[in-house]
């Protein structure tokens, strides 16, 4: 480690490394970059602990184009993330999402956004109760007014092979990873001059990205600044069916999707098993190092909207749980990327609201182009910058889980 670096990354999950991989990948930047991550096992890290799952079913075409080129830098990742002879794998499993309503209100925003999707050239369909009843038989669909299906483009993949794969990349292209943590960011007038670590050295640095996750609001305000951003807590729950329905969908070779009821309780396989969660009835912020699982949620929230959904549902249990933090937007739940208007080499990428693996990719290359050039070169993310936070012009998502 040097004392001095013209980019340091405070945070190397996913997104920290996504925005160090982009930057030592292109030629044109020059500079070095230090990555500091506070947890070395990751243990507590969003992107660990996530669902790991993308989806083009958004309501902002901005959201979809973010996850088409993610989907895409997924497909090409083993070749594209080779350190020697290592080609990580990450398992993706494009099995889709499918969302349901049951009231008119709910059908109507499926449709807006089906008209969004398609214009931006997402394949997702809509259909009808019976359409929907004859490709998975097992749902009851009685209730269904309308739903809409990812024929491609959707599903779940290796979320830390993710994230390694990126830091391992970024490691031999010349960035420099360290196990720290920023205690302080000097800052003089509209600049950041350096970050202090815990184990007290200080770093000269050119630009500060923030990619701290739900820690983020901790570290922009020891630069003086503030961001929306806040741990909410999400209970994740494994599940085995008794009889299971995987296999019985006359789509996608048999392959169920990723389901969100009307309740808005989500599961998808997970191997023999099955992965469930829900928004919690109170959404409160929580501690930082609250990752208590709320067990309840199962028996008073999960377990009775899936059973009524299927009859393959009523007789599972649970086999393991794990509770993971949301870094979550509290203006709109949506991402914050960009540079702050006053401090310029101040750097957000964060408060993702549970999107933040799926949305790495071109969240890493959109940052690495606005330090490299100056400006976006690729997707324009000036609708999602930090103008509107410090403006409080929400930035509306209709498709947010």
């Amino acid at each position: 480690m040097k004392d001095s670096y013209d980019v340091v990354i405070v945070g190397g999950a996913v997104i920290g490394a996504s925005v160090a991989y982009f930057l030592t990948a292109n030629p044109d930047f020059t500079g070095s970059v230090l990555v500091v991550e506070r947890d070395p096992r990751f243990a507590q890290a969003s992107t660990a602990l996530s669902a790991s799952s993308i989806r083009t079913q958004f309501s902002n075409p901005i959201n979809v184009q973010i996850s088409q080129f993610g989907l895409s830098f997924i497909r090409d990742f083993a070749k594209v993330m080779q350190v020697g002879d290592d080609r990580p794998d990450l398992n993706f499993h494009e099995s889709g999402y499918l969302f349901l309503a049951n009231t008119d209100a709910q059908a109507q925003i499926l449709r807006e956004n089906h008209a969004v999707q398609r214009a931006c050239g997402a394949d997702t369909v809509l259909w009808s109760q019976a359409e929907l009843a004859d490709a998975f038989p097992h749902l009851r669909v009685d209730d269904i007014v309308l739903a809409s299906y990812g024929r491609s483009g959707e599903g779940w993949f290796n979320n830390t092979g993710l994230m390694n794969g990126f830091r391992a990349k970024a490691r031999a292209q010349g960035a420099d990873l360290i196990h720290d943590e920023v205690a302080a960011i000097t800052r003089d007038g509209s600049s950041i001059s350096s970050v202090t670590l815990k184990s007290g050295a200080v770093i000269r640095a050119g630009i500060v990205v923030n990619a701290s996750g739900p820690r983020a609001g901790l570290t922009a305000r020891m630069a003086g600044l503030d961001v929306p951003v806040e741990p909410r807590k999400r209970t994740l729950f494994v599940l085995d069916c008794a009889k299971s329905p995987e296999g019985s969908a006359r789509v996608a070779g048999g392959r169920l999707p990723l389901m969100i009821d009307t309740s808005g309780v989500f599961i998808r396989p997970e191997g023999r098993y099955f992965l469930s969660g829900a928004v919690p009835v109170d959404d409160p912020a929580v501690d930082f190092d609250d990752f208590t699982p709320r067990y309840e949620e199962f028996e008073d929230i999960i377990w009775p909207a899936l059973a009524e959904r299927s009859e393959a549902f009523e007789a599972m249990k649970v086999i393991n749980q794990w509770a993971g933090h949301y870094d979550y937007n509290t203006l709109d739940h949506n991402l914050i990327v960009g540079r702050h208007p006053e401090v310029t080499n101040f750097l957000f990428a964060n408060g993702f609201s549970g999107h933040g693996l799926q949305q790495s990719p071109a969240v890493g290359r959109a940052v690495s182009e606005l330090i490299t050039y100056g400006a976006y070169r690729s997707l324009d993310f000036t609708q999602v910058g930090y103008e509107r936070i410090a403006e409080n012009r929400p930035f509306l998502e209709k498709a947010v889980i």
